[in-house]
């Protein structure tokens, strides 16, 4: 079985490469249209996608998955909406200049930095069949083929996507159909083979679990394959003795509209001063929202990402603290580093948490769902890099998805 599933995934990844110089070489107008062209499919072809998804959502019901991940698999008539304006902004999105002038050298020459697509770019995720458009748009706006591998529970839905939408919608944008490819295996370990195609594929998107996407990231490694990864989640609040208890309600109830999300709230800190006043109004908007909050003394990690508890989901961890440094030094040691967020009034306050929080995205009475390239950025995501090195970092959308070349040319050449 394993040889049969590296072998498809191989027979993917050489079609995609075989393909990738009709994205490649499409100018922005074939782009664009074929962007247009997946949002008006998506729209005319709704019952079908519904009845497909309709289907992966029953099926995993029927095997017991939780609530939370129910709600990611679940494409509603609201969210196949979302979807097609989505791909519309995207289609308007500007498209990065592909060459941009440096400098000029001696002996008459001129240096040029051009943008080039990486060739073909994978993607593993599970089960959120939105991806299989956030993705796919992605890599046609940034001109990279690209080789999907989702889970079981979403491949019927991953499926109909690519056949009724997005190839269809290629094809009339004169763009060769088979950039996007689909693995048809559910098993885990087309997922491993993914990763190991360094000459067909170098770089992977992986979302998932952490333990999981840690794993292929350690194997894509042993490979020569790059890898971005989206592992772990959960945001951080911290109330401060300055904060407005409106706000801090608000905050609470917003953060917690979905629970099966990377950038819920996770932890929330409240400074000892004002511990004893605000929680009648946390504990409100905890429970409106269904959640259960876990009170000190804990039995586990401070930072225990709830989302991943199939479970526990609908878990919030709660904490004392002495003051805005043991908050950021809790949310910079012990979570992942996706988002924070402070509730006050006082600008100084604010400003030095900023300073002294070393993750992703850090919010100012605003809530950390916010930490999503489509409402932050205006245009869908592939995932959110945590990595603290140079390159991108946060939500990675289409201008993130290329590499960079010098060209050395002849003036007036």
């Amino acid at each position: 079985m394993t040889d049969e599933v590296t072998k498809a995934v191989g027979e993917c990844a050489r079609a995609a490469k075989d393909t990738a110089f009709s994205l490649a070489t499409a100018d922005d107008t074939a782009i664009d249209t074929a962007l247009r062209a997946m949002a008006g499919r998506l729209t005319a072809r709704r019952d079908t996608v519904l009845a497909a998804n309709a289907e992966d959502v029953a099926s995993a019901r029927a095997d017991g998955m939780s609530a939370g991940l129910l709600d990611r698999l679940t494409i509603t008539d609201e969210r196949l909406t979302a979807m097609a304006e989505q791909l519309r902004l995207l289609a308007d999105a500007p498209h990065p200049a592909r060459s941009v002038p440096v400098s000029t050298l001696p002996g008459g020459l001129r240096l040029v930095e051009r943008r080039r697509p990486v060739g073909v770019i994978g993607a593993n995720y599970e089960a959120r069949p939105n991806v299989t458009v956030d993705v796919a748009s992605q890599l046609v706006k940034s001109r990279n083929a690209g080789v999907l591998r989702t889970g079981a529970a979403a491949l019927g839905s991953a499926r109909c996507l690519l056949e009724e939408v997005i190839r269809p919608a290629l094809d009339e944008a004169g763009i060769d159909p088979g950039v996007i490819q689909l693995v048809p295996r559910a098993e885990r370990e087309a997922a491993a083979a993914l990763v190991r195609l360094p000459a067909l594929v170098p770089l992977v998107i992986l979302r998932g679990s952490g333990e999981t996407t840690r794993s292929l990231s350690t194997e894509a490694a042993t490979h020569g394959v790059r890898t971005m990864a989206h592992a772990d989640g959960g945001g951080v609040l911290y109330v401060d003795r300055e904060a407005d208890p409106e706000t801090v309600r608000s905050l609470v109830a917003d953060s917690l509209d979905r629970l099966g999300v990377c950038n819920r709230l996770n932890l929330l800190l409240i400074h000892d001063e004002v511990y004893d006043s605000l929680w009648p109004v946390v504990s409100e908007a905890v429970g409106q929202r269904g959640v259960r909050p876990s009170l000190p003394p804990h039995d586990h990690p401070v930072g225990y990402e709830w989302a991943l508890d199939a479970e526990h989901e609908a878990t919030v961890t709660v904490a004392r603290v002495g003051g805005p440094g043991e908050a950021v030094t809790l949310a910079n040691e012990e979570t992942s580093g996706l988002a924070a967020g402070i509730a006050t009034e006082n600008a100084a306050t604010a400003e030095a948490f900023f300073d002294a929080y070393r993750g992703t995205g850090v919010f100012w009475n605003a809530p950390t769902r916010l930490l999503d390239g489509f409402k932050l950025l205006g245009v869908p995501e592939t995932g959110i890099n945590l990595d603290n090195v140079p390159g991108p970092r946060g939500p990675v959308t289409y201008t993130d998805l290329s590499v960079r070349q010098y060209a050395v040319l002849p003036e007036g050449g």
